[in-house]
This record gives C-alpha cells, sequence and structure tokens, in this order.
C-alpha cells in the first residue's frame, strides 16, 4: 500500500512565508547558498507537529559501544523546549543493535541475522530505559513503539500505529519509534530508520521531519573528497540530478546514507511533509537549527491535509456508499464531518477505515472519505445520536462516521 498522507493542522502563516522566501535565493531549483537566505527562515517551533530521527552513529559511541549520555540529554533539552511550547514531538530512534551487541560482547564486523536479532532484543530494552530517562528529566512521559514496514503499509496496522501515536500526542507523551529488528527479517537488513521516520512522518501528518545526520545536510558532491561540492540550503523539487548527489555507503554502525535520506524526503514532501537534513554531532542539535545553523531543507508543494485529500480523492477504490439526508449534506458543504445521525441507508460491504462513496439521496456524488466503522455497525447506527453508539455496538466508538479530515467533497475528483 502506497503510504497515506494523514493531517494535522498547520501554522499557515508560517508556510506562505516560507515559501515566498524561497525564490529569493534561487540557481534554477536549487538554492546554493545557506549563507544566502534571509534571516527568516523557516522555524521549528512554528510548525504544530515535528518528528526527529536519530542515527546509531549519533547516539552511540562507536569506539566504546556504549550510549553519549551527555549528548542525549542535551536533545532532550532540546525536546523539552518544543515541548512546553505546545509542539507535538515523534522521535524516530536508531541505537538497538548497536547498544545490544556491546552488552552481548559481539565482535566489530556486519553482523549475521540471529545476531542482529540477539542484538536488538537486548538493546531495545536499554534504549527504551535511556530516553524514558532522558525525556524524564523534563517531566516528559516516553512511550516506545516498535514497528515494521508492515504498519505503516497493510491498511489495519496502519490504522492502529497510528491511533497509538495519536492517543500518546494527545496525552503530551513524546512517542520513540524504532523499527522491530527483533523479529524483522528482510528489513533488518535493507531497512534503515530514514524512511521509516519518513513514513511516520507522513502517516501522522508531521509538518516537519528533521534528521540529524554527520554532515549538515546535502551537497553537489561528497564535500570530504570534492573541495569543489557545493552545499544545498533549500530543494524545492527531487530531481534526477539530486538524486544523483546523493551517495556514499552507510557506517558500520548506521545503516541509513545520504540516498536513504533523499528517499525519505521523496516519501515525506509526496505527503506534505518539509524535511531537514542536520548535523546532529554537537550538543543541542535542535537547538543549532533554530538558532540558523547549516541544514538541507527539503520543501514540500503541499500540506499534510491537502495531500490526505487528494489520496482520498484518487487513489482509493471505494468499497461501498453512505446515503445521507439533506442536513448532512448542508453539513458537510460547510466542512463539517459526517454524524450517524445524518445517514439514511449504507450500500455494499467495507472496513473500517476503507473508502466509501457519500451521495444524497437522489444519488447525487457528494464526496469520498474514510469509514470509521465497518458496513455492518455502520447500519446499525445510521440515524442515530453519537452519544447512543456505545449502547448500540457495546464499545465507545468515534461520533463521526465519517470525520472530516477524512473526507474529501465533490469538486475536488472526478465523478464516477
Amino acid at each position: 500500500m502506497k503510504p497515506e498522507p494523514d493531517t494535522a493542522p498547520r501554522d499557515t502563516t508560517e508556510v506562505s512565508r516560507l515559501f515566498k522566501l524561497v525564490p529569493l535565493v534561487q540557481t534554477g531549483r536549487i538554492v546554493r547558498s545557506c549563507r544566502a537566505l534571509p534571516v527568516s527562515t523557516p522555524a521549528i517551533e512554528d510548525f504544530r507537529r515535528v518528528v526527529l530521527k536519530v542515527g546509531s552513529a549519533l547516539l552511540v559511541d562507536r569506539a566504546r559501544g556504549r550510549l553519549r549520555h551527555a549528548w542525549l540529554a542535551a536533545l532532550a533539552e532540546d525536546i523539552a523546549e518544543l515541548h512546553a511550547g505546545g509542539v507535538d514531538v515523534v522521535v524516530v530512534s536508531s541505537g538497538a543493535i548497536a547498544l545490544g551487541r556491546t552488552v552481548l560482547g559481539l565482535p566489530p564486523g556486519v553482523l549475521r541475522l540471529e545476531e542482529s536479532q540477539a542484538s536488538a532484543a537486548v538493546g531495545q530494552i536499554a534504549l527504551a530505559r535511556h530516553w524514558t530517562e532522558a525525556l524524564g528529566h523534563h517531566d516528559i512521559v516516553a512511550g516506545q513503539i516498535l514497528v515494521t514496514p508492515k504498519d505503516t503499509e497493510e491498511r489495519r496496522r496502519y490504522l492502529n500505529a497510528r491511533a497509538t501515536v495519536q492517543k500518546l500526542l494527545e496525552v503530551r507523551a513524546v512517542p520513540v519509534v524504532n523499527e522491530n529488528d527483533t523479529v524483522a527479517t528482510v528489513e533488518i537488513r535493507y531497512g534503515d530508520n530514514d524512511r521509516l521516520a519518513a513514513r511516520v512522518a507522513t502517516m501522522i501528518g508531521a509538518d516537519v521531519l528533521v534528521l540529524f545526520s554527520d554532515i549538515d545536510g546535502l551537497y553537489t558532491a561528497p564535500p570530504h573528497t570534492d573541495p569543489a561540492a557545493r552545499h544545498l540550503a533549500v530543494i524545492d523539487r527531487i530531481t534526477p540530478e539530486i538524486e544523483a548527489m546523493a551517495g556514499g555507503p552507510a557506517s558500520e554502525l548506521s545503516r541509513g546514507g545520504m540516498r536513504t535520506k533523499v528517499e525519505a524526503a521523496k516519501i515525506a514532501v509526496s505527503g506534505g511533509t518539509h524535511m531537514v537534513i542536520a548535523d546532529g554531532r554537537g550538543k543541542n542539535p535542535l537547538r543549532a537549527i533554530r538558532e540558523g545553523g547549516r541544514c538541507s531543507w527539503f520543501l514540500s508543494g503541499s500540506t499534510p491535509t491537502a495531500a490526505r485529500k487528494t489520496w482520498i480523492a484518487g487513489a482509493l477504490e471505494p468499497s461501498g456508499t453512505l446515503v445521507i439526508d439533506d442536513g448532512a449534506a448542508r453539513a458537510l458543504q460547510s466542512g463539517a464531518s459526517l454524524l450517524p445521525v445524518g445517514v439514511t441507508a449504507v450500500e455494499g460491504a467495507f472496513g473500517k477505515g476503507d473508502a466509501v462513496l457519500i451521495r444524497d439521496r437522489s444519488g447525487r456524488l457528494l464526496g469520498r472519505g474514510l469509514v470509521g466503522f465497518d458496513s455492518g455497525e455502520a447500519r446499525r447506527i445510521i440515524g442515530r445520536p453519537s452519544r447512543e453508539i456505545e449502547g448500540l455496538l457495546g464499545y465507545s466508538g468515534r461520533a463521526e462516521i465519517v470525520h472530516r479530515d477524512d473526507l474529501a467533497t465533490a469538486g475536488s475528483f472526478d465523478p464516477i
């Protein structure tokens, strides 16, 4: 399944300001110098939802195979500053295998699959403890989420993963996500948390994804071998030329390289999420970005809300139809959600989260949406107030049969 764009309100004033700045210093489609950017570049704290990706090479001391406690403590300070300002923060953290292999005394070099899985089993416990302690110093609760690619690609598991992250953010916790290397097979050899972070970012409708690396962004060539390499501060379109600039193998501790970061950017920007590549080696790396430190911004031409509605409108095959009354039709046209009380009939068989058509009694197509109940449940609750859902179904479900964030109204797609 193609990764689903999601929605989270974005500061539209900030986004408008961001896009007005870009053409000022472009050469072709690429801004060539960070120093040439205006002072008022995008501000991380002005976004509502931020995903931070932390790699093993930053979190773990390569020589000793141990956690860099001072570095993690400084990053936790950065997170606490954003968190105190009302920003939702999600962390995608590598490091479990790197920590676990040290505990198990495994030698340097490439690990066999079973060695990687054993290292992950030991390291995940240690990694979760370190994040809990670091964030706990700032009275922030950390919640561990272990995922595999199927959790962001299979519809049912996707919905469950998204709901879990959303609930943690709702209660002001910081989800710490990692690939579940203990049970992964192919993923453990070829997976990377750059692309996982991009999938998580689009899944939850993040405004911006920050990838911390051992380099301050994308260059036209490897800067350590080519003195003529130029830093790219802003990339507003990922072209074959941009993809060709990304290269270089990953380190023993880190499975990701610049190529995977550009691939992650393609996932992020297609879902309406901006992405930043920044040098994370120093203390307080997030604060460094906020203070104007050099980095590379990959700009999305959309927003999470718009990308999600486009996806709903054009990328999904409807599984059924909801017929609604005139009052519900007027409510939809004004931007409201569809409540069960306004539905008069259910046609077809569908599951929770499937796409459905929404029509009025005359058959006129009003929109497409993702339904919050399966067809059997929907038939039991239509025409009834939302407060009666628990009594009718035996559990407390959502109030809306189609939430407005999961709805694309007619006019945004070609009628069937």
